[in-house]
């Protein structure tokens, strides 16, 4: 039952599918209120399922998610996930007691796997009894919330979010297991997922029709979704993967594991999920100037993601990545401008911004990055 292998499974792969749909339910949720009410509620429910995935890959980095009655609980648990996903548009609405519910399901399996996995652990034991309390609070809120509205309903989702997430740090990291090259592919692979939202987000804008502006505009945000691939498979993938393979197995790897793939993965898959968002309200009028929200999305999601990578390489390297935390503060000054030029300008010039930081870094650091790409990856560790 407990995992010894590296390389994600087959079947982590096929759990992840159903989060393609969650992903692509958040953006659908936002784009149908394209209010700021609506971007808060979009990341919330975003927060929320992220961290419902974020536990099934510390649990398939302890046990094989391929033996026995894991396979079945995981189906399990994808079925529940999938509910989940259905319910994100009405979760703030008339299925907000299901979504909570379904939800529900979804951590409880997480957590009866884990005890499970934790018999002759009893370091992994407490962890898990930790997070099985954080966890009961914050599905408890979620249901409270189905019967709530307004700044009621959204302030018990926040707090839901937070007091969730903030289990694993309050409770400490010391009894986690996990297999760090399994652990980081894993997110890496969640990363590419989210990147295919984006893509696949094209598509459905330009569903009213095909004409140069769209065709432009589809293949400016290619050239957008390659560069977001580009600044974090590169190089930041690899530094990653192998500074926590070099950590010390227990508090130190562990905490490593929480902060840089739990933590900060998250305002990445956040900003890419915005970047789509502000895709799609572009490909719909390519010719008329961003709205308030999408360009905020647009723009803000950029310089989210860039700002995710900052906070990245502090926590891994602990050295401040100037050139990003430049782009993103001119990304956000793009915005005042976003709303007043045309959305195919918005995006082209994002996208220009995003090639000139890629060609810079690569010049700059070139033997940085060499030395990453072809050296590091023989090392032992």
């Amino acid at each position: 039952m407990l995992r010894t292998a590296e390389s994600v499974t087959p079947l982590e792969l096929f759990f992840d599918l159903v989060f393609v749909l969650a992903l692509t339910q958040c953006t659908a949720l936002m784009a149908d209120d394209p209010t700021w009410e609506g971007m808060a509620r979009g990341l919330l429910v975003l927060g929320v399922l992220w961290w419902a995935w974020v536990g099934y890959a510390w649990l398939t980095s302890v046990v094989d998610p391929e033996e026995g009655v894991v396979r079945i609980a995981i189906f399990a648990a994808m079925a529940a996930l999938l509910v989940v996903s259905l319910c994100v548009p009405e979760a703030f609405g008339d299925l907000g007691l299901l979504f909570a519910g379904a939800y529900a399901v979804v951590r409880v399996a997480h957590i009866v796997l884990f005890v499970l996995a934790s018999r002759d652990d009893p370091q992994l034991r407490a962890s898990v009894m930790g997070l099985a309390v954080s966890t009961g609070i914050g599905t408890s809120l979620l249901v409270g919330a189905a019967f709530a509205d307004g700044l009621l309903q959204g302030a018990l989702w926040a707090i839901a979010l937070l007091l969730d997430a903030g289990g694993p740090y309050v409770f400490g990291a010391e009894g986690w297991k996990l297999v760090p090259r399994h652990f980081a592919e894993r997110h890496g692979l969640i990363m590419i997922i989210a990147l295919g939202e984006s893509i696949v987000v094209i598509g459905v804008g330009a569903e009213a029709g095909v004409d140069a502006g769209v065709v432009t505009a589809g293949v400016v945000g290619i050239v957008i979704a390659a560069s977001l691939w580009w600044l974090y498979f590169d190089v930041v993938a690899r530094v990653a993967e192998h500074r926590l393979s070099q950590a010390a197995p227990g508090r130190e790897q562990n905490e490593m594991a929480r902060d840089s793939y739990s933590y900060l993965h998250f305002p990445m898959v956040a900003g890419i999920v915005l970047m789509a968002l502000g895709l799609k309200k572009t490909l719909g009028h390519v010719g008329d100037p961003l709205d308030a929200m999408p360009a905020t999305a647009l723009l803000g999601g950029a310089a989210l993601y860039l700002l995710a990578h900052v906070a990245f390489r502090l926590r891994n390297v602990h050295t401040l990545n100037t050139p990003r935390l430049i782009t993103a503060v001119l990304v956000v000054a793009l915005i005042p401008v976003a709303v007043s030029v045309p959305a195919l300008v918005t995006v082209s010039a994002l996208a220009a911004i995003l090639v000139v930081l890629i060609t810079f870094e690569t010049i700059r650091f070139a033997e940085a990055r060499d030395r990453i790409r072809h050296q590091m990856e023989h090392e032992p560790g």
